[in-house]
């Protein structure tokens, strides 16, 4: 029973941080999903595949795995520049980039 504390990255489909603040504990799957002999979905014995603890900060997470013995990897979120644009930079005279239509 491993786990791995991290904070998620935002999605593809919003542009919005939401759901991004929170640090995450999973447990890293110790079998193999296989197919089900009679519906052909993908199955699995491991039941702790399913536990995800959400928690405000990343102490908060490293505490209760520790108080409840839980081996765990802490993996660090990379931060992404942010770039500031304004729409009106788009039709700015002294453009640095050329028109590419």
């Amino acid at each position: 029973m491993f786990a791995k504390i991290y904070r998620p990255a935002k999605t593809a489909m919003q542009s919005g941080r939401a759901k991004s603040h929170d640090w995450l504990l999973e447990f890293i799957p110790e079998m193999a999903r296989r197919p089900d002999p009679l519906m052909g979905w993908a199955s699995s014995g491991d039941t702790r595949r399913q536990v995800r603890l959400s928690f405000e900060t990343r102490d908060e997470a490293v505490a209760y795995a520790q108080r409840h013995a839980i081996p765990f990897q802490v993996i660090e979120a990379r931060e992404t520049p942010r770039r500031i644009k304004t729409y009106a930079s788009n039709f700015a005279h002294d453009r640095k980039e050329p028109w590419s239509h």
